[in-house]
């Protein structure tokens, strides 16, 4: 059995994004994003739902705007547009599941740039199912 008390180990994380568990069908990971700092515009072809554990921000999804604090949960379906701004002084912190696996399993990206690095070079794959 896997257990996490998530908003604690979200809020204890530095990275941008860890995960945490991947499944057959589904993976988790938690993000923290910096002040003035956003994921970047992005679209998958997962479903992936975001719960938002402390900090203030912005979504963005499919050109729709709403501001997002802790206990909001926002449902992105897989092939939308989306994006998420920190617009608060302090870090946004998050939890995020997607279905299936959109990250190389273990994955840790201590900053963005090293996120969209990974990414663009190939080495941030999720599983093969």
């Amino acid at each position: 059995m896997e257990h996490f008390t998530i908003a604690t180990v979200a809020e204890k994380s530095p990275d941008f994004r860890r995960v945490l568990w991947t499944g057959k069908h589904t993976q988790l990971v938690i993000m923290t994003i910096p002040p003035d700092g956003e994921i970047g515009e992005e679209v998958h072809e997962v479903d992936q739902i975001l719960t938002f554990v402390s900090g203030t921000g912005k979504a963005i999804v499919s050109g729709q705007e709403r501001n997002v604090a802790q206990g909001d949960l926002v449902v992105v379906p897989a092939g939308r547009k989306h994006n998420f701004l920190n617009t608060g002084p302090n870090p946004l912190v998050l939890y995020t599941v997607y279905g299936p696996a959109e990250h190389a399993d273990g994955a840790v990206h201590k900053t963005k740039e090293e996120a969209d690095r990974l990414e663009e070079e190939g080495k941030d794959e999720p599983p093969a199912s």
